[in-house]
């Protein structure tokens, strides 16, 4: 079954902050394998002109999905969320996340779609530090496979 038009649009509260640590920003990127060492040595960043530690670019990622998260579990929405596959992810930022940052994420639903009985669903998390300053927004697009019919 279409997923319902009229969520098009539809925000959902900021999440709790989430505080970012070094320690995650060195693991996330350990796990990309990205060895720049703006993102392990605040040394090394501090000579780029950054404060701390600064983030890889799809290090938010773990933040704006599980914003995404009250969209997917909204029950009027409908979403099977045990035929959801990833479809898509963008990012643009006003400024690299840095260590210590304190971020809440707000998403909103921006388009549903039906192509070849799948349901696609675009969901725009913005993202901002504790000073209310827009920090990145990252576009997930989720596609709900059709039902196998028997």
């Amino acid at each position: 079954m279409a997923l319902d038009q009229s969520f098009v649009g539809r925000s959902y509260p900021p999440t709790e902050p989430y505080e970012v640590g070094r320690e995650k920003i060195r693991e996330f990127a350990e796990a990309v394998r990205d060895p720049n060492p703006v993102y392990t040595d605040p040394e090394a960043a501090k000579a780029l002109g950054y404060s701390d530690l600064i983030a890889p670019p799809t290090f938010v990622f773990a933040i704006t999905f599980k914003a995404a998260g009250d969209v997917i579990a909204d029950p009027q929405l409908g979403l099977d969320y045990s035929r959801v596959v990833h479809g898509d992810q963008k990012f643009a930022y006003s400024r690299p996340v840095r260590a210590g940052d304190r971020l809440t994420v707000t998403s909103t639903i921006e388009t549903i779609k039906s192509l070849a009985g799948n349901d696609i669903i675009d969901v725009r998390g913005e993202v901002y530090d504790e000073a209310g300053e827009h920090v990145v927004t990252a576009w997930t697009k989720l596609v709900a496979r059709a039902a196998e019919e028997a």
